[in-house]
């Protein structure tokens, strides 16, 4: 990386981002967009392809119904105008994942229109304007063989899996988004993780970033403070975390600022999101007219029903803001404390552990504590830990039966991340419970009591504090497998 940064301080006090965010997500329907081939995650490459979705002569694409309701659910829950009439387009251009040549998409009528989507920044709202969201066919995936990184760069040969080509996506696209000022990066996280929370909501796509069914488009421009004409802007590609897409775009916001402040002119193209921390090129930014769209002829016109809609509509689930008011009000935290947990993206992790029972403080404790610790060690997001809310659930369950503390919890959480089981049989195979037996404790007792003489003599003349030393010798006897409160009340016993 040899890339100029100017500071972020010295960007925002001459410059204002502008933000442009285009979201893919994958929808999951058991079938493609426009053919009857599999949309499984993982199958053997190109083992779920046909005429349809290889674009070969002589085969034509039926719309999947499926897909259609789905666009048409987002857009109301993103407040857009449903359109009483639209039609798909063909995108012409070539790249090995399109066999066609062509991508079959919308582009000046789309089915949903028109919307915005309000999200909270540090006790601010902000409003992102929604232009559209339209239906379109995923291309194919290419793997880049023979380097170190996995990326073209490097690659000694690359192989296409056309098993993605055809499966249903929702594009939304934000029109150009002003006065975020500093906090551009944050509003941009902010507004892709409420919308997938909204698209999980409505049970339409699984929305994992990390298998790429939700997929973001990240443009950002600067424009002189003052200024109205926009400047020109970059799009990285395809950043596949929250946490990525908010460094993604601190970064260029730095990088563009440096070109500015030196004169020169900021490139309008694509990037690449490089996960230790910086973009590089990709290629020059076509233009809707280099594309070259027209109708496609294949596919008829498509006009949603005014009846229809509203029973789409009536379908909505309950508004994740208005969601996460009520979560507040029933679990009793505080303003800060509930931003804790928006922040760190764990609304859905600690609501679905209180589901299961475990109370929401606890929830809050493990989720907000050793486990945020141990996904930014790991560099990953919260949800990718390899523990689900059923084993966070579990482990305190243990520890309010009194079988562990938290101390040996830490250590059963290693286990379950480590792939040892489910909590209850890492305590199992690890001896992790608590040790019971009043005659061991006992006998751990006496033997700290007898190597601390002073700190006994200490308890004996009233000052209390000096407990602390004999319990922490009894614990290291036990391993830490012991209960601190009837190690004192033991220690207490055998010294009066």
């Amino acid at each position: 990386m040899s890339d100029d940064l100017l500071p972020l301080a010295e960007v925002y006090a001459r410059y204002e981002p502008v933000l442009g965010l285009e979201v893919h997500v994958e929808l999951n329907t058991a079938s493609k967009m426009f053919c009857s081939c599999a949309t499984e995650f993982g199958a053997e490459p190109n083992s779920q392809t046909c005429p349809v979705c290889l674009g070969l002569p002589g085969s034509l694409p039926v719309v999947n119904a499926k897909a259609v309701e789905s666009a048409i659910r987002i857009g109301l829950a993103l407040n857009c105008e449903i359109a009483s009439w639209c039609r798909f387009a063909r995108k012409n251009y070539f790249y090995p994942d399109m066999t066609k040549d062509w991508q079959t998409s919308q582009y000046d009528e789309p089915i949903c229109f028109n919307g915005y989507l309000d999200v909270e920044v540090e006790g601010e709202v902000f409003r992102v304007p929604v232009e559209r969201a339209h239906m379109e066919e995923d291309a194919g995936k290419l793997l880049h063989l023979g380097g170190a990184t996995g990326r073209i760069q490097g690659a000694d040969y690359s192989l296409v899996d056309y098993n993605r080509a055809g499966v249903p996506l929702i594009e939304i696209v934000t029109k150009p988004v002003f006065g975020t000022g500093p906090k551009a990066p944050q509003v941009a996280r902010a507004y892709v993780s409420a919308l997938r929370d909204i698209v999980r909501a409505l049970g339409v796509s699984d929305v994992r970033m990390e298998q790429g069914s939700l997929r973001c488009d990240a443009n950002v421009s600067l424009m002189p403070i003052g200024a109205t004409e926009l400047g020109l802007r970059t799009e990285t590609k395809n950043v596949n975390s929250l946490r990525s897409i908010e460094r993604a775009l601190s970064y260029e916001i730095q990088r563009q600022g440096a070109i500015l402040a030196d004169g020169g002119k900021v490139k309008q193209e694509t990037r690449h999101w490089h996960e230790e921390g910086y973009t590089s090129p990709g290629r020059s930014k076509e233009t809707a007219e280099d594309y070259r769209y027209f109708p496609e002829p294949d596919i008829p016109p498509i006009a949603p029903s005014r009846e229809w809609v509203e029973e789409l509509r009536a379908t909505l689930p309950e508004a994740p803001a208005a969601r996460r008011r009520r979560l507040q009000s029933e679990w009793g935290f505080t303003d800060a404390e509930f931003r804790d947990i928006i922040g760190a993206d764990a609304l859905d992790l600690i609501a679905d552990t209180v589901a299961l029972g475990c109370t929401p403080a606890a929830a809050k404790k493990w989720w907000l504590g050793e486990l945020a610790r141990r996904a930014n060690d790991a560099g990953l997001e919260l949800d990718a830990l390899a523990i689900t809310p059923a084993q966070v659930a579990e482990l305190q369950s243990l520890v309010a039966a009194g079988t562990i503390n938290d101390t040996l919890a830490r250590q059963v959480i290693e286990g379950v991340l480590s792939g040892e089981g489910s909590p209850g049989e890492v305590v199992a195979t690890r001896s992790l419970a608590i040790v019971s037996d009043d005659g061991a404790l006992l006998e751990a007792v006496q033997a700290a009591i007898a190597a601390n003489p002073d700190a006994a003599a200490s308890i004996k003349a009233g000052r209390q504090q000096a407990i602390g030393a004999l319990i922490g010798a009894v614990m290291r006897t036990m391993q830490g497998k012991a209960d601190a409160s009837k190690v004192r009340s033991l220690i207490m016993e055998s010294l009066s």
